[in-house]
């Protein structure tokens, strides 16, 4: 790929979330007859979401077609055993969501995923699943994939997670509907808090607080009755929104609208962060989706960026755009410190290295921090044709280099460019329309 000698130009629309696609497939499954999806991401991790439920013996039309997913759902109690083992391919959401889940259903299962996938921790997720009352097994003392689950019935619990993650309190909330008694969860933070609003709107009583100093708590009780089929309509994603809006911010001039994107506050933070760098981003013609807020997004990139501190309660608010976010920092005046962002390291890859790396390769100077990584802005390519970028195989680090070097006026050469499918597939086509 070649510089963006002009301007990005043009409207875009990116693909539908990827959070909120898995949990709609999720609770698709679990309701009593059909549901409709509609902007439901056709990607790697959450095709492969769709595929275990066929396993599980749910009914799912227009996969091989563009257009919605249809799926018939038979109830909560309605999932039977599978005969092989269940892929869940690149994607940690789809096993560790899917874990809770199995956990309290009547049958064996066993889980696993990609090379990748079976080295990343689930010990987050089977401690307090254990506590409810689950039983299962895996490798490294039973805290990585595969992953044997033997569906028990469970016991409502109170757990204070000490991370602000979804994928964590999902799971427990998945394995909720089921446990014998009311489930407590706090957190530090208020992770994303897209299976709270899918629970409300399919009338699953939740309850939901947050302390003074930040501490969220989220009760429920088991589901007292079986709920209907019904369609849910996915907004844009926010995380494949926020390359496109760094693309435009760093190369001056560009002016780019990205239409219907999910705007959820607890994922905004890519927003607030650029805005607090000094980033133009107009919000309009907001809106409400299947209880999801939702807004069309028009980036200027005519002013310089400048440097930040990136960190505490904002953190969780944009945990999977900081690669992304890293590259804004490299192109700002001054220095940009984040902080309070381990979670990153047991994600795809290590991302707080993976950052480290990609930035260096740009010239860019960064101090690594155990919790996060302080960025020196400044953009000091070596004059030669080619960047080459190591992705470790992570979708997110992909698209951030490619964005790197495009901006640099390189061809850019990833040692894996098939991983950008698992969130993203047509990543490439719609920076192509823009730069024309």
């Amino acid at each position: 790929m070649n510089r963006a000698t002009k301007p990005l130009q043009g409207t875009i629309h990116v693909p539908g979330d990827k959070s909120i696609s898995h949990r709609a497939a999720i609770m698709a499954a679990l309701g009593r007859g059909k549901s409709c999806l509609r902007g439901f991401l056709r990607a790697e991790d959450t095709l492969n979401t769709l595929k275990i439920f066929q396993a599980l013996g749910i009914s799912v039309a227009g996969l091989e077609a563009e257009g919605e997913i249809e799926i018939q759902g038979r109830g909560l109690h309605g999932l039977r055993e599978a005969a092989n083992i269940l892929y869940s391919g690149n994607s940690g959401t789809t096993t560790r969501l899917l874990t809770g889940l199995l956990s309290a259903q009547p049958f064996f299962s066993v889980i696993s995923g990609d090379t990748s996938l079976n080295q990343r921790p689930m010990g987050r997720i089977i401690k307090p699943l254990s506590r409810m009352g689950a039983t299962i097994w895996g490798r490294e003392h039973h805290t990585m994939p595969p992953l044997a689950i033997q569906g028990q019935k469970l016991a409502g619990i109170t757990y204070s997670s000490p991370v602000a993650s979804a994928q964590v309190k999902t799971s427990l909330m998945l394995a909720g509907l089921y446990a014998d008694g009311p489930l407590t969860i706090t957190e530090p933070s208020l992770s994303r808090d897209h299976t709270e609003r899918i629970f409300k709107a399919l009338g699953i009583p939740v309850q939901i607080s947050v302390a003074e100093d930040g501490i969220a708590t989220i009760g429920m009780s088991p589901a007292q009755h079986e709920y209907n089929g019904t369609d849910f309509i996915i907004p844009g994603d926010i995380s494949a929104a926020a390359f496109f809006l760094v693309a435009a911010m760093i190369n001056r001039g560009s002016q780019l609208t990205i239409t219907n994107v999910g705007l959820n506050p607890t994922r905004s933070g890519i927003i607030q962060a650029l805005q607090k760098m000094g980033g133009e981003i107009v919000i309009e013609n907001p809106r409400e989706a299947s209880g999801e807020p939702v807004a069309d997004l028009t980036v200027h990139g005519n002013r310089q960026l400048q440097g930040t501190e990136i960190s505490g309660a904002l953190i969780p608010l944009l945990i999977d755009e900081i690669p992304i976010l890293a590259l804004a920092a490299a192109h700002a005046e001054g220095t940009t410190t984040i902080r309070n962002a381990g979670e990153l390291r047991v994600k795809e890859s290590d991302r707080l290295e993976a950052i480290t790396l990609l930035l260096d390769a740009l010239g860019t100077k960064t101090e690594a921090l155990e919790d996060g990584i302080i960025i020196h802005g400044g953009i000091r390519v070596p004059a030669k044709r080619q960047l080459s970028f190591k992705t470790f195989h992570d979708h997110r680090i992909a698209m951030t280099a490619i964005i790197a070097g495009i901006t640099e006026g390189k061809e850019v050469q990833l040692d894996n460019n098939h991983c950008i499918s698992t969130s993203f597939p047509n990543f490439n086509q719609l920076l192509a329309e823009i730069r024309q």
